[in-house]
């Protein structure tokens, strides 16, 4: 029986996609991440998507928040908390662990759990531990739920740049030269593991910089140009990663490029340079977030160099396994090499910060490549891919 002449039913019309805003974390990073919510919530196209921001505390209690942005910005030099925005001081949200369901339930002490709907796509902008470094993506694999940026094992990667620069050599990319301290070498013998630093010193020469080996934007990090300063940045490496990473002083210019996973593959921005900040010794966290040195873009560099470099920015997104977005940043040293410092999977993403900049540069918008990377991850299942 011919069913073209019966009345049809009206189409459905189907339901926008579910964008959850993930912010906060448990790292010395908090702050940043809840300033670059702040702008991917401005950015994201309410025509095209729902959104849910969810906060997570510096004590890892993830609670919901209002979705007011202009509440999420540096005010007097100081960054936001998510203790700040949480709709309540005792109040959970909870993920689903069972991949057949994306619903997202909230819960109160002593009230019913309320469900807030299913969530399509995780948008995480979490910067280090807790978030940026495969912990969050393992839970977000286990409940079934895509999500913005790179899985497990590249996120891992990308926040260790001990075993960032072991990946990079073993793809032929050039590093500069560093040493590791480990944990136990602090506690099987102190000394010793002074004089593994001071011997690398006296190879490569001062000045050195002290780093927590998984850590970002530069919180932590200190330039020792002698001895008499090394016991005291080791402290604070220290205080925020037991494993420190010292390397050699590479003389040269920094130069920053972004890759981007586009539905052909992954493609690199115009490069940036980050000149030497005037009231800094170098490009520490004051000098990035709170007085905005800005960058040059583009990079002042020749077609050779600017094509060099950004094929170089998709061979460490390659050889790292990564997905959706990297900043890459390198040093373009006297004797006109490229040196790769690290990459970063989830880099710094306000307005004013490197990477959307140098892609806004190439002719890619801010809500344009918020959307690219909701897309991006939209387009992926979890699992092995």
């Amino acid at each position: 029986m011919s069913t073209e002449n019966l009345p049809q039913s009206p189409e459905q019309p189907s339901r926008k996609p579910r964008v959850a805003v993930v912010f906060g974390g448990r790292s010395s990073e908090h702050g940043i991440s809840v300033v670059t919510a702040g702008a991917v919530l401005r950015a994201i196209d309410r025509t095209r998507y729902e959104v849910l921001p969810i906060g997570i505390t510096q004590d890892g209690r993830w609670a919901l928040t209002a979705d007011e942005p202009e509440r999420m910005a540096i005010t007097d030099r100081r960054t936001p908390s998510v203790d700040e925005l949480a709709e309540s001081s005792e109040g959970g949200v909870v993920l689903p662990v069972d991949p057949a369901s994306r619903e997202v339930v909230y819960a109160e002490p002593g009230s019913v759990p309320k469900a807030l709907g299913e969530v399509d796509v995780v948008f995480p902008v979490l910067h280090g531990p807790y978030g940026e470094d495969g912990t969050l993506q393992g839970l977000l694999e286990l409940s079934g739920v895509p999500y913005v940026g790179s899985g497990v094992l590249s996120s891992a990667v990308g926040q260790d740049k001990e075993y960032m620069k072991r990946v990079f050599t073993s793809f032929g990319l050039k590093v500069g030269p560093y040493v590791v301290v480990r944990p136990r070498e602090w506690e099987r013998d102190e000394s010793a593991a002074r004089k593994k630093i001071v011997d690398f010193a006296g190879e490569h020469g001062w000045p050195l910089f002290v780093k927590p080996a998984r850590a970002g934007s530069s919180i932590g990090i200190t330039k020792v140009d002698d001895i008499a300063g090394l016991d005291e940045a080791i402290a604070e490496a220290q205080r925020h990663d037991p494993k420190i990473l010292v390397e050699a002083a590479l003389r040269g210019r920094e130069i920053e490029c972004g890759v981007l996973e586009f539905e052909d593959g992954p493609r690199a921005s115009v490069p940036a340079e980050i000149p030497p900040p005037d009231a800094h010794a170098y490009y520490d966290f004051e000098a990035k977030y709170i007085d905005s040195t800005p960058g040059i873009v583009p990079a002042p560099l020749t077609e050779v160099e600017t094509a060099e470099v950004r094929a170089l920015a998709v061979e460490a997104f390659e050889a790292a396994s990564c997905e959706g977005l990297v900043r890459a940043d390198f040093f373009l040293t006297e004797d006109g090499e490229f040196v790769i410092n690290e990459i970063n999977t989830m880099p710094g993403f306000t307005p004013i910060s490197m990477y959307p900049q140098m892609w806004q540069a190439t002719g890619v918008s801010y809500p344009e490549l918020v959307d690219r990377l909701i897309q991006a991850a939209l387009r992926r299942s979890t699992g092995l891919r």
